[in-house]
């Protein structure tokens, strides 16, 4: 049953896609109302324990003005082998041109794993971007949160970690320390 939708937001995104190896499939949806389209791999790879790799897709594309494309990680490959992407979400920006590659991690500690071509092997989700105008400020206002982060909302233990600070050029460096809790 589908659960019905009272304000669609979904519209198409007009995407020229070169194919550069034409063995391989046009990237689609698996299922209608994915947010994703998957990606294939171009060759074979094996990925050793811990061993990275950039694995291309076949695919090139050209994004209209206002819009990125991000590759995720396939969340199969990741639960039953430890495939997940190095730079999750990878960033293809509408001016790029080239070869979508994807950057593979075996993050499994003992097991090998073997890509085959045309194996599924990410996501690309297209996605509006806004563009960023910076306003420079000596202080920044205050709000609920502040500066806490890194786990300070809690959960996973008794609190963030505490840091040593040192400014040297400008420039902060945090030095996170663990220590056992009595």
């Amino acid at each position: 049953m589908r659960v019905p939708s009272t304000h669609v937001t979904t519209h198409e995104v007009p995407v020229l896609l070169h194919r550069l190896d034409d063995a391989l499939p046009v990237p689609g949806r698996a299922h209608p109302g994915d947010a994703g389209v998957d990606l294939h791999a171009r060759q074979d790879v094996t990925l050793e324990p811990g061993q990275r790799a950039l694995v291309g897709t076949g695919i090139a594309i050209a994004l209209p003005d206002g819009y990125a494309a991000f590759t995720h990680p396939r969340s199969g490959l990741a639960a039953r082998h430890g495939i997940t992407i190095v730079n999750a979400p990878g960033t293809v920006d509408a001016g790029y041109r080239g070869e979508i590659l994807i950057n593979l991690l075996n993050t499994d500690s003992t097991e090998p794993f073997t890509v085959r071509r045309g194996d599924r092997i990410a996501q690309l989700i297209v996605q509006p971007v806004s563009v960023v105008a910076f306003t420079e400020v000596t202080a920044l206002p205050g709000s609920d949160r502040g500066t806490s982060g890194h786990g300070g909302s809690g959960g996973f233990g008794a609190g963030a970690p505490a840091t040593d600070e040192t400014t040297t050029s400008g420039f902060t460096t945090r030095a996170s320390t663990l220590t056992e809790k009595d």
